[in-house]
């Protein structure tokens, strides 16, 4: 390895204790975090749009799903452990890559994650206000108003730091875990087997790759924590030193496990549950999974429960990625050239947020329509491209050269972003 790269390697060194740490408490909580921030809007809607899609689509993104998502976010993290200390992605991107282009990653990696902050806005207030109207039997005041109490409470709760919530991001995964098992099996007598219908002839190859193609977007938006990685990658780091990278591997390895067996059981419990048409009025109506079982169930167990679990879900996601929207847009604010006191950024910070989150919440946009287009693709870029390209590039990564997953992991990028420019061209 060249000089620049045993230079980090020391500097690792001299941070950290003499060995790694049997797992603990510290990474239990980080596991949960990364979990808690992956699971909100985008896999409560995933049932909807991988069903649509037919069984063997679906089959085959169950498949992909664990390596598709491990490799990519433990690549981000690599590079994030690449710079120097206390570096967050922002300032490692300008570390290695220049002023320049640091200042047009903070910017894209500001666009990557403050579309999802709006999507989890307009998901929460369609939660909240199917379950007044529909279980309730309220009528939910005017959409502006309560768009703007929900997202006004949620950012009061970020008033309390970054390791507040991340702790607090842990504490509701418990209880989240244990509801949507609940939820999944209780489905499970109610399973007719609709979607099985589509697994009796194999779709032609067109036309399978071509709904492959479209639904990778929604899957890495599906199980995409990407946003607080930095900041795992920076406690990492301050905690291990030069173990930093074998412990954040262990930590994101079993936060996938989690995620994919939580997420996958639970999607085809749904899709198996409902029928293509059902699957296609969900989506009409701009509705979560978990609103729709709401509204189709007579039981009342699930009818206030599904609703419930939407909303800890959404609410503990939009937490999680207001950490990497908010230091994006920090960012942003710092390589513009002005510096204002770090109170007055937060709040800055803060302001535009609500607003922003607001407007869009109030207008009411398709959220499946902003996964397909803004979310998951532009993510990508970030997650999946933005790594691999280092690696090759950047001597501080050249220990990670060589390897077949990085191979994978840009392939399953490019597929992302064609599909973006495909939905907004088509």
């Amino acid at each position: 390895m060249n000089d620049q790269a045993n230079s980090v390697d020391e500097r690792y060194v001299a941070a950290t204790p003499a060995s790694l740490e049997s797992w603990n408490r510290h990474d239990t909580t980080w596991m949960l975090g990364l979990f808690g921030t992956a699971i909100g809007a985008g896999t409560l809607f995933l049932p909807i749009n991988a069903g649509l899609g037919g069984f063997w689509p679906l089959l085959i993104l169950a498949v992909l799903a664990f390596p598709m998502t491990f490799y990519a976010h433990r690549g981000l993290t690599r590079f994030v452990l690449s710079g120097r200390e206390g570096a967050d992605i922002t300032e490692v991107v300008e570390e290695h890559f220049g002023i320049k282009a640091g200042a047009l990653i903070t910017l894209l990696y500001f666009f990557a994650i403050f579309p999802i902050l709006l999507i989890y806005s307009v998901a929460l207030t369609n939660t909240v206000g199917s379950f007044l109207e529909h279980q309730l039997h309220i009528m939910p005041p005017p959409r502006a108003v309560l768009s703007f109490v929900l997202i006004l409470g949620l950012l009061a709760v970020v008033r309390c730091g970054e390791q507040a919530i991340v702790k607090a991001m842990s504490l509701m995964v418990y209880p989240f875990i244990v509801a949507l098992l609940f939820l999944a099996v209780f489905l499970v007598p109610h399973w007719n087997g609709g979607i099985l219908s589509t697994a009796t002839t194999l779709p032609e190859s067109s036309a399978l790759l071509h709904t492959l193609w479209l639904a990778i977007p929604v899957m890495v938006f599906s199980f995409n924590h990407s946003p607080i990685i930095s900041a795992f990658a920076v406690d990492q780091k301050r905690r291990y030193g030069a173990h930093a990278e074998e412990r954040s591997s262990q930590i994101l390895s079993r936060a996938h496990i989690l995620m994919v067996v939580m997420v996958l059981f639970f999607v085809f419990s749904c899709v198996l549950t409902l029928s293509p048409a059902q699957l296609a009025e969900a989506k009409a109506q701009n509705l979560s999974i978990l609103s729709y079982l709401a509204n189709h169930f007579s039981n009342p167990t699930i009818a206030f429960a599904a609703p419930l679990i939407a909303f800890v879900a959404i609410s503990k996601s939009f937490l999680g990625h207001y950490i990497g929207a908010s230091e994006g847009l920090k960012g942003l604010i710092v390589k513009s050239g002005k510096r204002p006191a770090p109170k007055t950024l937060d709040r800055m910070t803060a302001a535009f947020m609500l607003v922003v989150c607001w407007i869009v919440a109030t207008l009411n946009p398709s959220i499946l329509g902003m996964i397909e287009t803004l979310g998951g693709p532009i993510i990508a870029a970030i997650l999946f491209l933005m790594p691999m390209y280092a690696i090759r590039k950047v001597p501080a990564m050249a220990r990670f050269r060589g390897q077949a997953s990085n191979v994978f992991v840009t392939a399953v990028g490019l597929v992302a972003i064609s599909a973006l420019i495909y939905s907004l061209t088509a």
